[in-house]
């Protein structure tokens, strides 16, 4: 059985370890100042070894955040740093190494270079085959972190990989939801195979990873209350550019129920002022949609494209509010704009509070469900390809679900 390191002997590692993968000198030297506070706080609690506890009672006391960054209170770039420390820790003890956990950034570090061939290769078949780039961008990266965590355990190639090592790197994922966990090894499988369909490996590893049965089970749609809603636009300040930006991506999504996707992707051309219209291909569907300019997104866009767009040559109608002034990336996260406007309309927060762009889609559909729309057109509305993504709105419908219900006395009689 595999010993224990003390705390001191935990951090000592660790350290070691990121001087060994080039993580540069400032970094090491913002964690070993962080770990050196952190012994010190151990100690005075009388512990000697590190737990999930300790640290999450010393992000509390020290910082007021916790492991959870999304529904507290804390959010900050510079907590989560501070969260990350803790976790390096945890992960270390557990698993052995220093998990890359985000997956952006793992989209461009360099891929070790015994591996980097097959994975072009693999790359390169995504490409032919014409899947999404969105879809292979996710796929890409979490076939990335399987491979640097293969090549911190000191594998040397694709064939030396067991099934032991797969049951450790299957472990980490221990903290993850069953839809997490089945996108994780589906595209750690779909690339074991391509390996040994192009004879890279002599044993198709695939099979030697678990499956997980994962069933149509969508959870129930986030919706908001008409109220907070409300408070959450008096809210934003439209009195300055960025305000302004905000206000009219929130109030499009709100009243359309698009994609962050599409607003993202809305061009000047979009617009047609004449005929009072909004006409684009949806980013997801391909299928092209046609929304009337509702009288408060047309002031508002007014407002904002003459008075709080910056100067810019991009074609897109939002853009960044810092230099360059340029259009939103593919993979910008929108949602921080809502959360933004969540804790500055002093809304509490919590596990049930709709903390996502897709939030004001669900109300928006439970808002034409209640007002009697049919479903079918609200399946148009919301760019649905078939009315099985939208049936899940039925359940939210209490007023209906109600009236649905049985009489047991007149079923038994």
């Amino acid at each position: 059985m595999k010993q224990q390191l003390t705390l001191k002997e935990l951090v000592r590692t660790v350290l070691q370890k990121m001087s060994e993968m080039d993580y540069k000198e400032n970094t090491i030297l913002n964690y070993r100042r962080f770990y050196k506070r952190f012994m010190e706080y151990a100690q005075s609690h009388n512990e000697e070894y590190f737990t999930e506890e300790l640290g999450a009672k010393f992000l509390l006391e020290k910082y007021g955040c916790t492991h959870d960054t999304i529904h507290e209170n804390s959010p900050t770039k510079k907590l989560c740093v501070q969260v990350r420390y803790i976790r390096v820790l945890g992960d270390f003890q557990l698993h052995g190494i220093i998990l890359r956990r985000k997956l952006g950034p793992t989209a461009t570090s360099e891929c070790p270079a015994q591996f980097k061939d097959a994975f072009e290769c693999y790359r390169t078949e995504c490409q032919e085959r014409n899947l999404s780039f969105q879809g292979t961008y996710s796929r890409f990266n979490r076939i990335r972190h399987f491979i640097f965590f293969i090549a911190e355990h000191g594998v040397r190639g694709y064939n030396d990989v067991t099934p032991d090592i797969l049951a450790d790197y299957v472990k980490t994922f221990i903290n993850y939801s069953n839809k997490g966990v089945a996108a994780e090894l589906v595209a750690v499988r779909c690339f074991l195979r391509f390996l040994f369909q192009k004879g890279y490996i002599q044993k198709n590893m695939s099979e030697a990873l678990p499956t997980i049965k994962n069933y149509y089970s969508p959870s129930m749609p986030m919706t908001w209350e008409h109220e907070d809603l409300d408070k959450l636009f008096a809210s934003i300040d439209r009195g300055n550019p960025t305000g302004k930006r905000d206000y009219t991506i929130l109030l499009m999504i709100a009243r359309y129920g698009i994609r962050c996707s599409d607003v993202k992707n809305l061009k000047l051309e979009n617009i047609d002022w004449e005929d009072n219209t909004i006409q684009f291909n949806q980013h997801k569907t391909g299928k092209e949609v046609i929304f009337p300019l509702l009288k408060d997104v047309g002031w508002a866009l007014i407002d904002y494209l003459k008075n709080g767009r910056p100067i810019t040559d991009s074609k897109s109608i939002f853009v960044r509010h810092h230099a360059p002034y340029e259009e939103f990336g593919p993979n910008s996260a929108m949602n921080r704009i809502l959360v933004k406007y969540i804790r500055q309309a002093g809304i509490e927060i919590t596990r049930e509070t709709p903390c996502g762009m897709h939030s004001l889609r669900h109300t928006l559909a439970s808002t034409l469900l209640a007002n009697n729309v049919p479903l079918p057109v609200i399946s148009e509305i919301l760019g649905h390809t078939t009315m099985k993504s939208t049936d899940v709105y039925l359940h939210i419908d209490h007023a209906r679900l109600a009236e649905c219900a049985l009489n047991p006395e007149e079923v038994f009689d």
